[in-house]
């Protein structure tokens, strides 16, 4: 591929992540993206538990059991002669970890908000994110087939609570049961929500340069038409400029209003947000060198690890975003930590549960490898004889622990296994006493250990048993300062995974004693 057309099919990529509170509508708004891209046929919803069928994207045992997105799946689909990446991040606030490392995987991310509750604790958290790397967010206020808040006000909160400038694209007409429409003011035409029952089938009516509607037509007799109308020329008159500069730089959300359940809003959203969103981004190396996207040679990152997601064979994926150049099957390539040289013949591209094999992708797209335990989160891989080396993904400094020991001795083997590939994936963190090989797994939440037993359980036939440890602080110490004398009760002194030596504080007040105590000693956290 010579480099005008590297370009060109590079400029072709959009890669967003969709990011939510639980329950906002994240998962639903993802398989009507996937429908307009001809990628499945018909979208489950994550509710209907009782007809047994589930949302495409959540795959894993324990997500269909609970109707939450625990895992980051991709996607990828064709439309409007652009190649687009989803990543469908977990909900819950308990994997902020995860959601952290996929979003310094993508370009842009769009922000489902449910329009009867406004902005969410898990929603704040997930935006701080993107605001710290400075990428384009896309606002959806979904759920506007119930009865929600006024959307005035949902702009209001957005803009006090984020920080951000608000752009509304369209604007409802009526919510819940009095639900008649949306008034596109970027393409100067109302879409209506039930087009057969006022408008002969037709889905728009297209609006004059005064923004109404010409001649005769029954939505003019309504109120909430009148409404719109004043409403749509505060907006133009008082409200923010658009500026598709500052879309760029993160600091002016545009915002669409729609109803992912319902699939109305939603193709017109895709649409729009295709038009600004990004193409792939440059990336920086540890040594500040600056990687262009159509660079010719091969590098990527890998930002996520996945053990068994296909319970026929037990395989193992390392998720990779191609940062420059093109993938080709068999490509040869280094591993920047360990200078290992690979050849990369088995890699995935994914929908969700069914895959297919990749024979080439470019920069923005995210492929999977099949991994036989070579790759780590974090790492870089490239081709040519130049060093690439991205930087770190941020780590999230746990909270809670728990010791953890195989229900049966006999099955210790399944056990290591399981314990090593899960911390592999960063689903939990481990550490070791520091004399005793007593295990001690670390999590941002309580949920990551319910998901840790079932799938030790389900996928390595291994049962545990956890005894919690309760809420600790964790802070990292030079191994030259550290006196294993140090350790106590009230700061249990033990090794991570890298063998790195940390206190395990019972509280503040334990941490500041032992400060006192051992003032030249400095203790370091995470994230």
């Amino acid at each position: 591929m010579n480099k005008k057309d590297l370009a060109k099919e590079v400029n072709r990529r959009r890669t967003f992540a969709i990011i939510s509170h639980p329950d906002a509508g994240k998962t639903t708004i993802t398989e009507q993206l996937l429908l307009f891209g001809g990628a499945i046929r018909q979208a489950g919803t994550v509710k209907a538990k009782k007809s047994g069928k589930f949302a495409k994207s959540d795959w894993m045992e324990i997500e269909k059991q609970r109707g939450i997105s625990v895992t980051s799946s991709v996607m990828q689909f064709e439309y409007d002669d652009k190649r687009i990446n989803i990543l469908d991040t977990p909900g819950h606030e308990d994997f902020s970890e995860d959601t952290y490392r996929t979003l310094m995987a993508v370009d842009a991310a769009v922000m489902v908000v449910d329009s009867a509750k406004g902005i969410e604790e898990q929603t704040k958290k997930l935006f701080k994110v993107c605001r710290m790397r400075g990428i384009p967010i896309f606002t959806f206020m979904n759920k506007l087939d119930r009865d929600g808040r006024e959307p005035l006000e949902l702009i209001e909160e957005l803009e006090e609570v984020l920080e951000i400038d608000a752009y509304p694209l369209n604007w409802p007409i009526g919510s819940g049961k009095n639900l008649k429409g949306l008034y596109d003011l970027y393409h100067n035409r109302i879409e209506l929500f039930r087009p057969e029952e006022m408008n002969s089938g037709e889905r728009f009516i297209h609006l004059n340069d005064e923004g109404e509607i010409e001649g005769e037509h029954e939505l003019k007799n309504e109120s909430l038409y009148d409404q719109v109308l004043e409403e749509a020329l505060l907006l133009k008159e008082a409200g923010n400029e658009f500026s598709e500069e500052a879309i760029s730089r993160g600091k002016l959300t545009p915002v669409f209003f729609g109803s992912a359940l319902t699939n109305f809003g939603v193709q017109t959203f895709l649409e729009t947000f295709l038009q600004f969103a990004p193409e792939p981004s440059t990336q920086e190396t540890k040594e500040d060198k600056i990687i262009q996207p159509t660079d010719e040679e091969f590098s990527g990152f890998i930002f996520k690890i996945q053990a068994n997601m296909d319970p026929n064979h037990r395989d193992r994926i390392a998720f990779l975003r191609i940062c420059s150049g093109k993938f080709e099957k068999g490509i040869d390539v280094t591993l920047s930590r360990s200078n290992k040289k690979m050849r990369l013949s088995n890699s995935t591209q994914f929908l969700a549960e069914s895959r297919e094999a990749v024979t080439d992708a470019v920069a923005g797209d995210i492929i999977g490898l099949y991994d036989t335990g070579n790759f780590q989160i974090g790492d870089t891989i490239y081709s040519g004889k130049t060093d690439v080396t991205f930087k770190d993904l941020p780590q999230f400094t746990p909270e809670l622990f728990v010791r953890v020991e195989a229900k049966n001795v006999m099955k210790q083997k399944s056990f290591h296994k399981g314990i090593n590939q899960l911390v592999q994936e960063g689903a939990i963190q481990l550490y070791k006493s520091y004399h005793t090989e007593t295990y001690i797994i670390g999590a941002v939440g309580q949920l990551q250990f319910e998901v840790f037993q079932h799938r030790m359980n389900n996928e390595y036939n291994s049962e545990v048993v956890m005894t919690s440890i309760g809420s600790r602080i964790a802070r990292w110490v030079d191994p030259k300062q550290l006196d294993e004398n140090m350790g106590s009760s009230r700061n249990m002194l033990v090794r991570d995974r890298f063998d790195n030596p940390l206190f395990l504080f019972e509280n503040q007040f334990a941490m500041r004693w032992f400060s006192d105590k051992y003032p030249e000693v400095e203790l370091t956290a995470l994230l």
